[in-house]
């Protein structure tokens, strides 16, 4: 073992020794593998980074991971598949560990009117203050908007440079729920933001109230107030079906606006209390759904068979967001195969560009092996001391790729691709925001760096194979 271990020692100083007396080509070897780590932690970090952002725009933000349904109601979401919940019930679920959020929701549809526009809306009943912990509608009310007053307002402050005012005219008739979205689409440096956002907020300020326990008011969703013309203040009518078959009629004050994420809710939603909707649907305090949030997601599937375990009650199921919104799946599932496919080529062209150097690199030191075989190297020695010294090579370029690549997932992460044009009103009309950040660290970045190292010891065969078989006279005489 000892001898062996020596032997090992000795190839292992010669392979890092013969990197260095040709740094040049030592450098463009782990420069190719470099590349090839850093494009494909890129591209999939940008690949789960967009599919988990939809993920949380369509899931955490309003379907919740897991849902405590009526067995009909999937198939027939109507209110008639209602249920009541009981304390009882309540303190099941809460009891498991990986629960962290259990709110009741009622959920139906009706048509909105202001009088001179209509259109068809959902209308969910919550819990104001247990909502918060869920979708939290009041993190999401507007607090700026850019009307014709607000744009005519900048214009005539001086203070205001004349670019960014352009600028910010482009974005007439946004809204906006927050200051970090205002910086990003107006695109103010930090010298900027704090000489000129207290302005633009002053002139954009809007007022929206949240709703109460027994509010009897509603919250519209921000592209459905401007379909119907509706503001704080204004009223809206409300005329659905009730509970087994009831008119369901009423008019209610617009208490706030909201922004939400999701472009197909932002187009639909109304917010109403858990007591008003009650009195507007007449369901005698049952609801459509319990909407659960989760400690840790990727054990959602054993959650699900255990909450369905805990439940005693034989009328209820658990459904799990892949089961309530299959068309998400669906849309990411495509994308998927065809970021695999586009990673696929990727590292086809990855690999013969790591075999084309590796060929390079024995084919000029084919004189070299040949005198190191002529005086009396074996083989098998020398081969591992190529393979030894494309094992350096390869690590080299691997944890540099890393290295570098890992302050722009990091940034990317933090600081999302705003996409614009034509891409974004596609991923809109699909109902997501048109925004892409980068996935954080996870198996997926040390699975990239394995791929390439085993592309390496694939790329590697033919080469070595190659010395085996090397003509010492010929490779001598060159």
């Amino acid at each position: 073992i000892q001898f062996i271990n020596l032997v090992m020692k000795k190839l292992i100083q010669i392979a890092w020794r013969n990197l260095w007396r040709n740094k040049r080509r030592t450098i463009i070897t782990a420069s190719s593998i470099f590349f090839a780590v850093f494009f494909s932690i890129f591209m999939r970090s940008f690949q789960l980074g967009t599919y988990g952002y939809m993920i949380e725009q369509s899931i955490e933000a309003y379907t919740g991971y897991l849902q405590v349904q009526n067995p009909d109601y999937f198939d027939d979401p109507t209110i008639d598949n209602c249920f009541q919940v009981s304390d009882v019930l309540l303190q099941q679920l809460k009891s498991h560990e990986n629960v962290t959020i259990v709110v009741p929701r009622i959920e139906s549809f009706a048509l909105a009117s202001t009088g001179t526009q209509s259109k068809g809306v959902l209308v969910s009943g919550i819990d104001p203050e247990a909502e918060k912990s869920l979708s939290n509608p009041l993190h999401r009310m507007v607090k700026y908007k850019f009307t014709n007053s607000a744009i005519e307002q900048i214009k005539a402050d001086r203070n205001i440079p004349q670019e960014l005012v352009e600028h910010i005219e482009t974005f007439k008739g946004n809204s906006y729920a927050s200051n970090s979205r205002l910086e990003l689409d107006f695109e103010l440096s930090s010298e900027e933001s704090d000489e000129y956002l207290h302005l633009i907020k002053k002139y954009s300020a809007f007022e929206s109230n949240y709703l109460s326990q027994n509010d009897d008011g509603v919250l519209i969703s921000d592209r459905l107030s401007k379909y119907l013309k509706a503001t704080v203040g204004d009223t809206i009518i409300l005329i659905g079906q009730g509970y087994h078959g009831v008119s369901a009629a009423g008019i209610y004050p617009v208490r706030g606006i909201i922004k939400m994420a999701s472009p197909d809710l932002d187009n639909k939603l109304i917010y109403m209390s858990l007591s008003e909707i009650n009195n507007f649907l007449g369901l005698d305090n049952q609801v459509t759904s319990l909407v659960i949030n989760l400690e840790n997601n990727d054990n959602m599937l054993e959650t699900q068979v255990e909450l369905k375990a805990i439940i005693t009650d034989p009328t209820l199921v658990v459904k799990n967001w892949k089961e309530i919104v299959p068309t998400l799946v669906q849309q990411i599932e495509s994308d998927n195969i065809g970021g695999q496919a586009f990673l696929g080529i990727l590292y086809f062209i990855v690999f013969f560009g790591i075999f084309g150097t590796v060929v390079m690199m024995v084919a000029e030191r084919k004189r070299e092996f040949g005198v190191m075989i002529a005086l009396g190297m074996k083989r098998k020695k020398l081969s591992s001391i190529v393979a030894i010294e494309m094992f350096f090579i390869g690590l080299i370029g691997t944890i540099s790729g890393m290295i570098l690549i890992s302050p722009i997932i990091l940034y990317g992460h933090y600081n999302p691709f705003k996409i614009s044009g034509e891409s974004a009103k596609m991923m809109e009309d699909m109902g997501f925001d048109a925004l892409m950040p980068f996935a954080l660290f996870d198996t997926y970045f040390f699975m990239q760096g394995l791929i390439i190292f085993i592309m390496i010891g694939l790329a590697c065969i033919q080469p070595l194979r190659s010395i085996n078989k090397l003509d010492v006279i010929k490779s001598i005489r060159g």
